[in-house]
């Protein structure tokens, strides 16, 4: 573990709630004899987190987390998204303005511990940043046409420009340009409590709406944010049964 990771003090707020489409009452789908946000918090708690939420509108996740005991926060069931639902939670939970809150996914059971801790650290090194998250080499042709995959590119200091579904930056002409690198986004952030209350405020902004990337908000807005690149992208998380019976077979076999 590196000496940046250590210098973050954070916690981690995990969202989760039943309305999945593509895969129904998903956090409480079983992976090897306990719920799927259970192993998500158990993850994170392997990281250097000071302490991990579970924010769910469901009282039979907080029911699975008591059983565990995992700490758990009922909150509104009217949140659009999963960060005014941890802006919540920073308020219910009186956080200073300076504190970092991590965001992971409820749908990701096998994220390594270390990225948490990282994206973390990158927040806590850029003081002028409101949210960290986190990019990693595009080694796949195909993904940078694919609107599935979020595409980043960045400044000179390591923080967002935009994010989009289409290939940027758009390579013009590739006999000329050997060197263009792309960049494929990761849904892992971290915020400043702070942050987290104004954007409860914000409007929609355009760029967000044609994209459906909510992070557009924060750039509309003036807001930066600090982007850490990793080697390797982690195990992919679970959206289809598919998915679902991938990471069982995994679990078991490790």
């Amino acid at each position: 573990m590196d000496a940046d990771s250590k210098a973050a003090d954070f916690l981690v707020v995990i969202p989760a709630r039943l309305g999945s489409t593509r895969l129904p009452r998903k956090p409480l789908a079983d992976i090897g004899g306990k719920p799927m946000v259970i192993r998500v918090a158990e993850r994170a708690k392997q990281s250097l987190a000071h302490s991990v939420v579970v924010a769910t509108d469901s009282p039979e996740i907080q029911a699975a987390c008591d059983e565990y005991r995992i700490e758990c926060l009922l909150t509104s069931a009217d949140h659009p998204t999963g960060t005014d639902r941890i802006a919540e939670v920073a308020q219910l939970l009186k956080l200073p303005s300076n504190a970092l809150i991590v965001n992971v996914q409820g749908d990701e059971p096998l994220i390594p511990p270390e990225l948490i801790n990282q994206v973390a650290s990158t927040l806590a090194e850029h003081q002028e940043c409101a949210i960290s998250t986190v990019a990693v080499p595009i080694t796949d042709a195909t993904e940078i046409n694919n609107p599935n995959v979020v595409k980043v590119v960045l400044n000179r200091a390591g923080e967002a420009l935009y994010f989009s579904r289409a290939p940027i930056p758009f390579v013009r002409d590739p006999q000329v340009d050997q060197k263009t690198d792309h960049l494929r986004h990761l849904g892992i952030y971290a915020y400043r409590a702070d942050f987290l209350q104004a954007y409860t405020r914000l409007e929609p902004a355009p760029p967000e709406q044609a994209e459906a990337l909510e992070q557009l908000r924060a750039l509309w807005n003036g807001y930066r944010i600090a982007v850490h690149i990793a080697s390797e992208a982690p195990p992919a998380g679970v959206d289809t049964p598919e998915d679902l019976e991938r990471v069982r077979q995994m679990l078991a076999r490790s």
